[in-house]
């Protein structure tokens, strides 16, 4: 069997959704399911010392068996399974002087079992070749499409996406997710459970897990006084397991539609219900937090009433309405076709004692915050493609504007000419495009990694703190598909494609939602300076001071996206290739150092002028 068709298997049995989601693209005509593999023909020359599969990075070591050279990440991303795992190595010693630089053989020999690759328990990608020559590479597609409304797959997209959309809080919900805010905020969970101590680690954690329950209890007083009370007065918490449960579970829904809330509590709750689940605590608690998550596909499961999302007045009942460029009139006419419309499926598919007209407004008002959620966070990325392709192009590099990279100069990791960087760039975006348009799918697997009672935790120091090492064995088949169809718009790869799960990079599942949820939050506050550049030109005063600094507004904005693209996407951001480089995650950490570094940049008041106080998603714009 071929490794491709083995990684789908493996794919459609942890990610049913995200495959059937893929087939109803591919059964509309949208995206061809077998077209797109990766052209390899054209090898560009790996430079000596150099990692032979991402090419961009200083070899470490050299594998006797396959007889070439890797990076430490490119060689445990692809010997991480089956004989490979065997495969025996030969340590390089760098060049004096030169930290990380290419070096020579070193004398003594070291096995592939001896790395720390255990928690790399994806199975393996097809084997691409990571160096594909530039000047080989076409054009990458527009970014990936959404099935529009009225197409004839609308039914099966919005259905396959259905199964990962969380049910919008009810008002009574609301007030229970106060609750536990509050008690979050009180809560020392993790500064007492998560340290190196010789007493019992249940036993602390039993402690902390009591203490917010009766938090919760007493909390609970202020807004129902007899539930309160019995609570307080039996200290019986698992006869309220369901309260619990729920109270636990309204958290956890929130935060996937709403990411840049619960910032600093988030942490807590997941920790405090993945402990809850562990065999020694669940013996003495008597029930433990985990419910799943309550989805509109699992809502209408429950209540027989799936054939609401089959109806053809969900596109408009669930349609985003767009004010830009539209008269008052025409906005007032989108709105009251829409309001009809969730009137119309709430008449037609409500049954007394099953469900409600009020339920399905419910399921339908998620789906539009699905669409919203998809603009605000998919939408910056697409736009930072189009300015790409706008200003810039891969065979010509203006002068000033080029995008050309070496390693050691202004931080860069990677070297990469003009064009090399100008499909990097591109290449980049177009994953992140995909990642977030199925941010849901691999937030609920992400959820079941976490809370999955098959894999247990390590407490390890990962160089940032104590902190807990869990395998991620969903979320990295889905990860190797996304980058598989990634590769695939591509028709090629430049830089590696490892995937750092359940090591000290990317410690847990929760570190790898939290580290893409940046995206959207560096880009969108740029994508807004670059809007209102040309709003804020148009005072005489600042216009001449852009002039006079910049040439003109386009060279300011090409000022802006050339130190973008190259900075943003240059390996820097850690001490070693291993935390950063061109891995699929050392991207994005590229682009937080450049966040990082915006105020040290020319341009910098610029980006005040028009607006801007941060990127932490807080205090922007």
């Amino acid at each position: 069997m071929k490794k491709v068709e083995l990684d789908q298997i493996l794919v459609a049995a942890d990610a049913a959704g995200f495959a059937a989601q893929e087939q109803a693209l591919a059964d509309a005509g949208i995206v061809d399911a077998t077209d797109g593999a990766t052209n390899s023909d054209n090898i560009d020359a790996v430079p000596d010392g150099m990692c032979v599969d991402c090419g961009d990075q200083p070899a470490s070591l050299v594998c006797a068996d396959c007889d070439e050279p890797f990076c430490d990440v490119c060689f445990a991303h692809l010997h991480r399974t089956g004989k490979r795992r065997q495969h025996k190595t030969t340590r390089l010693t760098p060049l004096p002087g030169i930290a990380g630089a290419p070096g020579t053989v070193a004398s003594s020999a070291a096995s592939v079992n001896n790395m720390d690759i255990d928690d790399l328990d994806a199975p393996p990608t097809p084997d691409h070749s990571n160096d594909t020559d530039a000047a080989s590479l076409t054009l990458p597609p527009e970014p990936i499409v959404i099935v529009s409304p009225g197409s004839a797959s609308y039914g099966a997209w919005i259905m396959a996406r259905a199964k990962y959309i969380p049910l919008r809080l009810t008002q009574p919900e609301r007030k229970l997710l106060r609750l536990l805010e509050a008690a979050l905020n009180v809560s020392e969970y993790t500064d007492k459970v998560d340290i190196l101590l010789y007493s019992s680690k249940a036993r602390r954690i039993i402690a902390q897990l009591q203490e917010i329950c009766a938090i919760l209890a007493g909390l609970v007083v202020a807004t129902d006084m007899k539930a309160g009370r019995e609570m307080l007065e039996d200290q019986d918490y698992a006869r309220n397991a369901q309260w619990f449960k729920k109270v636990f579970e309204i958290g956890r829904r929130y935060k996937i539609m709403n990411p840049q809330k619960m910032r600093d509590s988030f942490g807590k709750l997941m920790y405090m219900v993945m402990d809850s689940r562990l065999p020694e605590v669940l013996q003495v608690m008597e029930f433990d937090f985990y419910t799943p998550v309550i989805t509109v596909y699992s809502f209408l499961e429950s209540k027989d009433a799936l054939a609401v999302l089959e109806d053809n007045l969900v596109v408009a009942a669930t349609a985003e309405i767009y004010p830009e460029h539209k008269k008052r009139s025409q906005i007032q006419a989108e709105i009251k076709q829409k309001e009809r419309a969730i009137e119309g499926l709430a008449k037609a598919y409500a049954k007394p004692g099953v469900i409600t007209a009020d339920e399905i407004r419910q399921c339908l008002y998620s789906i539009g915050d699905n669409h919203s959620y998809l603009r605000s966070n998919k939408n910056p990325v697409e736009k930072m493609q189009k300015y790409l392709q706008q200003y810039f192009t891969p065979d010509k590099a203006e002068r000033e504007f080029g995008l050309a990279i070496s390693y050691g100069r202004a931080g860069a990791r990677l070297s990469h000419n003009h064009e090399k960087q100008y499909y990097y760039v591109n290449q980049s975006l177009s994953l992140w495009s995909i990642i977030m348009n199925d941010m849901f799918m691999l937030w609920s697997l992400a959820d079941n990694d976490l809370l999955s009672t098959s894999t247990r935790y390590r407490l390890l120091d990962t160089g940032q703190g104590l902190n807990r090492v869990q395998p991620c064995p969903s979320v990295g088949r889905a990860m190797h598909s996304v980058i598989a169809q990634a590769q695939k718009r591509a028709k090629g790869w430049i830089g590696s494609a490892a995937v750092h799960l359940g090591d000290t990079t990317v410690p847990n599942a929760w570190f790898f939602l939290d580290k893409y949820l940046q995206v959207p939050q560096i880009l969108n506050p740029l994508e807004a300076v670059l809007s209102h550049i040309d709003t804020i030109a148009r005072d005489p005063f600042v216009h001449d001071w852009i002039v006079s600094q910049f040439a003109s507004v386009d060279d300011l904005k090409k000022t802006i996206l050339s130190d973008f693209f190259k900075h943003a996407f240059d390996g820097s951001g850690a001490d070693n290739f291993n935390d950063a480089g061109s891995c699929i995650d050392g991207r994005l950490t590229s682009a937080w150092n450049w966040a990082n570094s915006i105020s040290k940049k020319p341009y910098y008041k610029i980006f005040l002028l028009c607006g801007f106080t941060g990127f932490n998603g807080t205090d922007g714009f």
